[in-house]
């Protein structure tokens, strides 16, 4: 089986070498018997045949335990939104039954992500709705796996009711960032969050999916009423680091470092945000689950590799 590589973006698929060999069959035999050696998806990679170094993506096993000859997995905006609802399991049964849909109720991605998939799906599931987390599909084909992604995301994705101008930064955003080392976010999806005080107080210091908490921090961090920017700098620092600032009525902000993966994040949370069904309850990360991402070795090497698209 060839995935990609972690840390390694797809925009460069064409021009650069980011696929990894594994052994898919010895992958899966491990996965199956719930050996916990699985979790460890370098030691599949065939001897000899990695020249790059890099590692599979940690997503290896979902790619390796839903046997289709291509699978796509990604992280679909209009899937996340559905895919937070607690009552997900009914959606996905009456918009996508007749695809070949199961649900999977959120489990860490990896070997247990990898074991609940395996007991949840038949012969004829095609498509993975996973819980917090994102969607995978599985097909004959690569044309007819990007047919189907881009079809179940057509049916998730709803009609907004408040469509997002790209009209930038207000320009009332507190002007003290830039001497805290953060900048003014300039994403339209997530100022609208901002900008939106039902929705921002709705998801106000949550996180949903996994990368959430790996780029962002967990939980969302909005400056409180009378709070002078320097010291909502100082409370993102605090504790778990936080990557994003959302100033109420305003908009958002980035470290000035921010990476490429930060800011895409960044502007995922407003996109996902804006596709909530207003009438859903939402089930959040907990604790005990951030914990388990953030000090999660795997989502470290990630960070530490990331490369940026060219």
């Amino acid at each position: 089986m060839l995935v990609k590589a972690s840390g390694t973006w797809l925009a460069d698929a064409e021009t650069k070498d980011i696929m990894v060999p594994v052994d898919i069959a010895r992958l899966r035999a491990a996965l199956k018997a719930g050996d916990p050696a699985a979790e460890n998806n370098a030691a599949y990679v065939p001897e000899g045949e990695n020249p790059s170094g890099l590692r599979p993506s940690i997503e290896t096993s979902v790619h390796a335990i839903f046997d289709w000859p291509v699978v796509l997995h990604t992280h679909c905006v209009a899937t996340i939104a559905t895919a937070v609802r607690a009552d997900a399991a009914r959606v996905v049964e009456q918009r996508l039954g007749d695809l070949g849909a199961a649900f999977i109720p959120y489990v860490k991605p990896g070997l247990s992500l990898a074991r609940a998939i395996d007991d949840a799906a038949g012969a004829e599931t095609r498509v993975l709705v996973l819980g917090n987390h994102g969607l995978a599909v599985g097909a004959e084909t690569a044309p007819q796996a990007e047919a189907l992604l881009r079809e179940v995301s057509r049916r998730l994705t709803p009609e907004l009711t408040e469509q997002p101008h790209r009209e930038g930064a207000n320009p009332d955003t507190p002007t003290g960032l830039a001497g805290a080392g953060w900048q003014l976010f300039d994403h339209a999806a997530t100022t609208a969050l901002a900008r939106n005080q039902t929705l921002l107080s709705r998801i106000e210091g949550a996180s949903f999916y996994p990368d959430h908490v790996i780029f962002l921090g967990p939980g969302l961090l909005v400056a409180a009423e009378n709070e002078s920017p320097q010291e909502t700098v100082a409370r993102a620092r605090q504790g778990a680091a936080q990557n994003l600032i959302v100033f109420p009525g305003l908009g958002a902000a980035l470290p000035d470092d921010a990476s490429p993966a930060v800011r895409a994040l960044a502007g995922c949370i407003g996109e996902v945000a804006l596709c909530l069904d207003p009438e859903a309850e939402l089930l959040r990360l907990t604790a005990e689950q951030e914990a388990d991402l953030i000090n999660w070795d795997a989502e470290k090497y990630r960070q530490a590799l990331e490369l940026g698209p060219s």
